[in-house]
């Protein structure tokens, strides 16, 4: 059995009147910590790495409903202000294209552009928008004064370009060049007027998935889509996929670490009623290695089986604090990896043990159990394993997906 309920604290409280809710979101990272990853440089491309005069457009998907909608800006990593001299919504017609009856000028605060102060978010005010869930939706932001690239997200081949001058009006961008990763849009909500259940699955790169470690699936998307096939979930539901590649639940490097970034990629989004957390193989595995790669991957205060539990600890309180409902999934087997010690073993099986021990959680997902191999239980399910013996292929996502009992997000 991979999950099973503990006592809840109630069911969350949703709000009657019109009301918010997070249709789609990223969890950022800085760029400048991104471009000092080897592995990752590339993504940055050539040129000074700076917007002026230049147009982006973004393509984000909404999981809701919904005939109005807002969007977040975030300068969260940012240096400077960030100027916004116009911005944008409009639906997808064709690659590239939008349709001219739903392009629409965003004000914010009755304005037409905004200035964020490093290390903040802003919300554009609500326009009406009639999306549908799954379809694409445009966000186009002139950005006329110099901006550093310092905010910015994977999210797939094909989401994202750039063009010189004012496009946030233009159907289609003359002269668009492809980017590797989005910047500055983190967020885009829709306005409900009934309940809506809004889980955020909070995680490292098990959670958020890759296409070349997930076959193009995470177990959030999965989950979402079993969500939508199943005739046991009354009314709307958002997945949200606020997993970071390489990110530590203690330690900053690869992404904020998880404690700090929970409250703002978690608890802060809109309406949000569910978090699933799975963190903690990075802090394990990274222990590992040798010295010689000290800045990188080691500390003055090493992970402990204690530490990361006291981690995780604090991730239910602020959750259970905040009406927030919490379930939390065991750290699968990593064996034949770099990662594998046996003190790194030995520090697996002392989180998992406090976490299948759990009685303050509202369920826990033995991610462990499910994804292990029956006749080598420290190392993956060769029919799960994407191959690096690390992260789960695209059946061990749908496996993760469907471990996830239906009733703990429903209640």
């Amino acid at each position: 059995m991979g999950v099973w309920a503990v006592p809840s604290s109630g069911k969350p409280r949703q709000p009657a009147e019109a009301h918010w809710v997070a249709g789609w979101a990223a969890a950022p990272v800085d760029f400048r910590e991104l471009m000092a990853n080897p592995a990752a440089a590339s993504l940055g491309g050539p040129g000074k790495h700076i917007f002026q005069g230049q147009s982006l457009r973004q393509l984000v998907r909404p999981a809701l409903d919904g005939e109005r909608v807002r969007v977040r800006f975030s300068n969260r990593f940012g240096k400077t202000p960030l100027h916004i001299g116009a911005a944008s919504v409009g639906l997808v017609t064709g690659e590239g294209t939008l349709s001219p009856a739903t392009l629409g000028a965003l004000r914010f605060g009755g304005r037409p552009s905004l200035t964020i102060a490093p290390g903040g978010d802003a919300w554009s005010d609500g326009i009406d928008l009639k999306v549908e869930a799954g379809q694409a939706v445009a966000v186009s932001t002139f950005l006329d004064q110099p901006t550093p690239f310092s905010t910015v997200y994977l999210h797939g081949p094909g989401t994202s370009w750039v063009a010189s001058g004012n496009g946030t009006a233009t159907p289609k961008l003359q002269g668009a060049m492809p980017l590797a990763l989005n910047h500055i849009v983190t967020g885009l909500d829709v306005l409900a007027t009934l309940p809506v259940r809004i889980v955020v699955a909070f995680g490292d790169s098990i959670t958020a998935g890759s296409n070349e470690e997930s076959g193009g699936s995470s177990y959030p998307e999965m989950l979402a889509t079993r969500l939508r096939d199943s005739p046991q979930v009354p009314g709307a539901l958002s997945v949200l996929n606020m997993g970071i590649g390489g990110n530590r639940l203690l330690l900053d490097g690869s992404g904020p670490s998880g404690m700090s970034r929970f409250a703002k990629d978690a608890l802060a989004q809109s309406g949000v009623t569910h978090a699933i957390v799975l963190m903690g193989t990075n802090d394990i595995g990274r222990s590992a290695f040798p010295g010689a790669l000290a800045g990188l991957l080691t500390t003055s205060e090493p992970p402990t089986a204690e530490r990361i539990t006291e981690g995780l600890e604090q991730l239910i309180k602020q959750a259970r604090a905040k009406g927030v409902k919490v379930m939390i999934g065991t750290v699968p087997p990593f064996r034949n990896t770099p990662y594998w010690t046996e003190a790194t073993e030995a520090m697996r099986g002392a989180v998992n043990r406090w976490i299948r021990a759990r009685q303050d959680v509202d369920g826990v997902i033995d991610f462990d159990a499910i994804l292990r191999d029956p006749a080598d239980p420290l190392a993956l399910n060769p029919k799960y394993d994407s191959g690096d013996h690390l992260h789960p292929g695209k059946a061990g996502h749908a496996a993760m997906a469907q471990a996830i009992d239906l009733k703990e997000l429903l209640e």
